[in-house]
């Protein structure tokens, strides 16, 4: 989610070519001390073929972990620069956020490694237990931020490509079982309806036509997934929109939310609902977790206090009220931006993404709630119970 417009001495007495190499190797080993580290974090104990699981990720930039880097786009869509992955990394890696993804928490909590961005070079054995196929700016119609982001119709045909490597690595009958037990996480569709605001335009269609359109690429996408053997989905809906910094400082009365960007998150969440009812009563073996990321971060913006958080309306990274201009890091349109001192008292990071904090407290819920037990989480299934299925 991306666009706003369219677009801060030791002395030591030897030669120079020595203080390079020792500065080199100083510089490497603490990079290479960061990055193992991390990966640390996420080792996978083994591979049993018998029930090996993975985790394929499709979405925007509240699940990209870095396929913008890769990509000839502007620094609206990327976050490769500082002060992004501070908090965890101590380094940008491409995440809209200062640390981990909701993402980034399911896979360790499936005892799964970090999940690599299609895009990045190597790592090829990684990538056998899933991949990510994010990207910031992404929407489920093509023409969102086209020519800048990685379509969901383009990560799709990525996917295509993984399956194809899978059944050379693994076989037919092997690469189908491995496919059918992953479990695919997908949050899209924010974007979608974030880009007429954010490109100073209005929709040529009714909200509901614009909505019925966007819910009918997501319909086909999912039976895409399920014919070539995807079983077991997991669902972010779309959260209040018009409530995000970067749509309040678009209005003149900045107080209140922007009614008609959370009208259509509204309109589209609940035509998402009842596409995953009806495509679960029709097609056999699909089985999926809706979570209701509206109305978590609703309740977490309008009582911050009682989930931990200091500050539930501004951002942690920013200028502007509400730190609502889209300028963390200094390297987009507006140069100017101010850091929070701790982002985990805060629930925006910067004016359209969220705080490691917040996605760890939504990863928790969508891992561990149900229909039964939370109210946030929706379906026969949370993520645990589909890791779990055969």
């Amino acid at each position: 989610m991306e666009k706003v417009t369219r677009r801060r001495t030791i002395s030591f007495s030897f030669s120079f070519s020595s203080f390079f190499i020792f500065f080199f190797f100083l510089i490497s080993s603490n990079l290479l001390f960061l990055a193992g580290k991390a990966a640390a974090k996420f080792s996978h104990e083994g591979d049993n073929s018998n029930n090996v699981t993975a985790l394929f990720i499709f979405g925007d930039s509240f699940l990209d972990a870095g396929n913008n880097n890769y990509i000839n786009t502007s620094t609206l869509d990327q976050a490769n620069f500082p002060p992004y992955g501070q908090t965890f990394f101590g380094l940008p890696t491409g995440r809209f956020s200062d640390g981990r993804l909701i993402s980034d928490f399911i896979a360790e909590y499936a005892n799964l490694p970090l999940i690599p961005p299609f895009l990045e070079p190597g790592h090829s054995q990684k990538k056998l237990y899933g991949v990510n196929f994010a990207s910031a700016g992404a929407g489920a119609l093509v023409e969102t931020f086209q020519g800048s982001v990685i379509s969901l119709r383009t990560q799709l045909d990525h996917y295509k490509k993984v399956e194809k490597l899978w059944r050379r690595k693994f076989g037919k009958e092997e690469s189908k079982k491995r496919i059918s037990r992953a479990v695919y996480l997908i949050g899209i569709g924010s974007n979608d309806y974030l880009s007429p605001f954010l490109t100073n335009q209005s929709l040529s269609i009714p909200m509901s036509q614009h909505v019925d359109i966007v819910i009918g690429n997501l319909t086909a996408f999912l039976h895409e997934i399920y014919k070539i053997g995807g079983r077991k989905f997991g669902f972010l809906n779309v959260p209040d929109l018009g409530c995000f910094p970067a749509l309040r400082v678009l209005q003149p009365n900045k107080e209140s939310c922007l009614r008609d960007a959370s009208r259509l998150a509204e309109m589209h969440n609940k035509a998402l609902s009842s596409l995953l009812f009806k495509i679960q009563r029709q097609v056999k073996g699909f089985k999926f977790s809706l979570f209701d990321m509206n109305k978590s971060l609703r309740l977490r913006m309008h009582h911050p206090s009682k989930f931990g958080f200091k500050e539930g309306e501004e951002a942690c990274c920013g200028t502007g009220k509400w730190r609502g201009v889209f300028s963390c890091g200094g390297k987009r349109i507006v140069k100017e931006y101010k850091l929070c001192k701790n982002p985990n008292d805060y629930i925006f990071w910067d004016s359209l993404h969220l705080t490691q904090n917040t996605y760890k407290q939504f990863a928790n819920l969508i891992w561990n709630g149900g229909h039964m037990s939370d109210s946030l989480v929706v379906g026969p299934y949370n993520i645990n119970k589909l890791f779990q299925i055969p």
